[in-house]
């Protein structure tokens, strides 16, 4: 299988290739894509080394395949050229996710939409893949009316700028900017821009993803973005409101029986999610599981993921491993 990772560069392009070689995609020809600036780089993968070549060239090499973290502009420019071509994209950017001809895919919560004709497949934003990853079994067992979110994001979902920000502050070093304040020591209330509703369009992606993704425009969703000068990965502080009652441990047991899903949760040891322990992992953690006792069958939870992997690249290495097991491809 010949497959195109478009950004291949970038920090999400750069997880993608791990990931690729860690469950063993099955690549029979890898094509690193880039912009003009980085044609011609040397990209290792499996011990070999491959040329960095440009959209146009990458499409005539007619890969099966293209995995793209370029950027939206990039990808509602060339995705669909991509995919005229015959080619089957899976896009990590939010240019197609809202697009109502589009799937939004999480593949443990609705894979099971995908068909042969879906040529640009949308990969949800990181907050939200983490997010309904907890939250799709319990709707389907309990099911959702309500839920409020605050979210505790690392600066690489920012993106390399913002993580050499916070070292040259750590080390006291002037230099470029990500953000319009000092990160190291701080916490900003501004993920990406602000809408004229007063949200950010961070905010308003977990609204609008969660509900697409759930096949549910009827539950409630309200969020709150921070960025915090951590590394690791997303943290997400989750109330929820069901229309049903529960009963605790049974949410502990439905989670972990949910596949890329681990239950971290004993306050007698200390155990729950952080972000310094989900960094490099595949799975989405979740922890301090308890009831709300201010509203009827409300619960509280916080839930941590890697952005870089379950957030971005793993889900979409995800993606194109259910299209290849169900000869979706092609």
């Amino acid at each position: 299988m010949k497959v195109a990772v478009v950004g291949a560069t970038g920090l999400v392009g750069t997880v993608m290739l791990k990931v690729l070689e860690e469950r063993n995609f099955p690549v029979t020809e890898l094509i690193p894509v880039a912009s003009e600036r980085s044609i011609g780089k040397q990209i290792s993968y499996k011990g070999k080394e491959f040329s960095v070549v440009g959209l146009a060239t990458a499409i005539e090499m007619k890969p099966d395949v293209a995995l793209f973290s370029a950027g939206g502009s990039t990808s509602q420019e060339w995705a669909p050229k991509f995919a005229e071509a015959g080619i089957t994209v899976i896009d990590n950017s939010s240019a197609w996710r809202m697009d109502p001809t589009k799937k939004l895919v999480v593949p443990e919560i609705n894979a099971k939409s995908l068909t042969k004709e879906d040529k640009i497949i949308a990969n949800p934003n990181c907050s939200t893949i983490q997010l309904v990853m907890a939250l799709g079994p319990l709707h389907d067992k309990y099911k959702i009316n309500r839920a409020v979110i605050s979210t505790y994001q690392s600066i690489t979902g920012t993106g390399v700028k913002a993580v050499q920000q916070l070292e040259n502050e750590y080390a006291g070093e002037k230099g470029e900017m990500a953000y319009p304040y000092p990160i190291h020591r701080n916490a900003i209330p501004h993920c990406d821009v602000f809408q004229e509703n007063g949200y950010t369009k961070e905010e308003m992606k977990l609204v609008n993803e969660t509900q697409k993704i759930l096949d549910d425009r009827t539950i409630a969703v309200t969020a709150t973005a921070i960025r915090i000068p951590v590394v690791g990965g997303h943290s997400e502080s989750v109330n929820i409101e069901f229309d049903n009652d529960f009963n605790e441990n049974e949410i502990r047991q439905l989670l972990n029986e949910t596949s890329g899903v681990t239950v971290q949760d004993n306050p007698d040891t200390n155990t729950y999610p952080m972000p310094i322990y989900a960094e490099g992992k595949n799975d989405v953690f979740v922890g301090r599981i308890r009831r709300d006792h201010s509203r009827e069958n409300a619960l509280n939870m916080w839930i941590v993921s890697d952005n870089l992997r379950k957030g971005a690249a793993t889900n979409a290495v995800q993606i194109g491993e259910y299209l290849v097991e169900n000869e979706l491809i092609g």
